[in-house]
C-alpha cells in the first residue's frame, strides 16, 4: 500500500480534495502545489516507481521459492485505491491478505489509517478474507543496509573540504504533534532508525529533523528540515546530508521539499547540501521487503 499521487496535471485537484478529506483547495492552495509539481518536471514519479516495487517484490518472493504469492498495488489517496484493490482480490478468490505499507514507520495517522481500511474493505468483500499488516519495518536490516550505503555515497559526494564535518538529518514526514500526547510510536521509531544507521556507518554528527508538514492550524512535529539547516549553519556546520529515511521513493516531498526547497536553503546559508539516493526498486530493500512478508505469513500461520 502506498500514499498516491495524481497520474496527471489534470487529476491534481481531484487527489489534493481527497487528501483534505473532501474539501477542495483554495485556488491559491491549488496553483502553489502546481508550482511544485512544474518545479520537478510536471510530474511525480512516484507511482512508476511504486508499480516497480510492486513487480520486483513479486520476484523476490518468486526467488525466495514463493511464486505463488501474488503482488498487488493498493494507495491511499489515488487509483488504484485500497479499497478497490482488496475487493478485487476478493473477487478473485482470495482468503488471506498481507498488507504491507510502503513506509517503514508506524504511526496511527499512516499505517493505522491504512490497516483500517484496507480490513474494512475485506469485511464488505466477498468471502471475507481475513487481512493481516506489518506494524513496521523501521530497523529490518535490508532497509538499513539501503541507507548506509546510500548516506556513504552522499558523504563521498560532498567537496573533499566539507565532507569531514558534515552533519547528517535523518527525515520523515511531519505529523500532527498532538501524536506525542498519544504515545504514538513514530517518532522513536524514526530515532532507532537513525541511530541504526549511524551506529553502521559511524557516524558522530546527526539527528533528526521533520519535513513536508501539512498547511493546517493545528502545530506539527518539528524541527522542520529547514528550520534544522538554519540552526545548523548558525552553530558551524559546513556542510549538511539529509537522509529521508522515512520515504522509499522519489516523489514531491523528496524532490521538491528537499532538492529543490532545502538546497536552495542550504545555498543561502553558505553550507554543502546533499540528499541520499532514495531506495525506489533497489533489490537489497525488495528482497528485504519479501522477508517481511514472509514473516507476516508466518505469524498468521501460528495464530491461526
Amino acid at each position: 500500500m502506498a500514499y498516491g499521487t495524481p497520474a496527471g496535471p489534470e487529476e491534481l485537484e481531484a487527489y489534493y480534495t481527497h487528501i483534505r478529506r473532501g474539501r477542495p483547495p483554495t485556488p491559491e492552495l491549488l496553483a502553489e502545489l502546481r508550482r511544485r509539481y512544474e518545479a520537478i518536471g510536471g510530474h511525480s514519479p512516484l507511482l512508476e516507481l511504486t508499480r516497480a516495487q510492486v513487480a520486483g517484490l513479486e520476484r523476490a518472493l518468486a526467488d525466495a521459492g514463493h511464486p505463488d504469492i501474488p503482488v498487488a498495488l493498493g494507495m491511499k489517496h489515488a487509483a488504484p485505491f485500497i479499497e478497490d484493490t482488496v475487493t478485487e482480490l476478493a473477487a478473485g478468490g482470495a482468503r488471506q491478505i498481507v498488507g504491507l505499507v510502503l513506509a517503514p514507520h508506524y504511526s496511527r495517522l499512516s499505517v493505522g489509517e491504512y490497516t483500517e481500511r484496507a480490513r474494512a474493505a475485506a469485511a464488505a468483500a466477498p468471502g471475507q478474507p481475513a487481512v493481516s499488516v506489518v506494524r513496521s519495518w523501521h530497523l529490518a536490516p535490508g532497509y538499513v543496509d539501503c541507507l548506509s550505503v546510500a548516506l556513504e555515497d552522499a558523504l563521498r559526494a560532498l567537496p573533499a573540504e566539507a565532507s569531514g564535518g558534515a552533519h547528517v538529518l535523518f527525515t520523515a514526514h511531519s505529523l500532527p504533534k498532538r501524536i506525542l500526547d498519544e504515545d504514538d510510536p513514530y517518532p522513536a521509531q524514526l530515532r532507532e532508525t537513525a541511530a541504526a544507521v549511524a551506529a553502521r556507518t559511524g557516524l558522530e554528527r546527526w539527528s533528526v529533523a521533520w519535513q513536508s508538514a501539512g498547511r493546517t492550524p493545528e502545530p506539527w512535529i518539528g524541527p522542520d528540515v529547514l528550520q534544522a539547516l538554519g540552526e545548523l549553519a548558525a552553530s558551524g556546520a559546513g556542510a549538511v546530508v539529509v537522509c529521508p529515511a522515512g520515504f522509499v521513493c522519489d516523489h514531491l516531498e523528496v524532490l521538491y521539499d528537499l532538492d529543490v526547497e532545502a538546497g536552495a536553503r542550504a545555498r543561502e546559508l553558505g553550507i554543502a547540501f546533499a540528499r541520499t539516493a532514495s531506495p525506489n526498486a533497489d533489490p537489497r530493500l525488495l528482497g528485504a521487503l519479501a522477508h517481511i512478508v514472509l514473516d507476516q505469513l508466518a505469524q498468521d500461520a501460528a495464530a491461526a
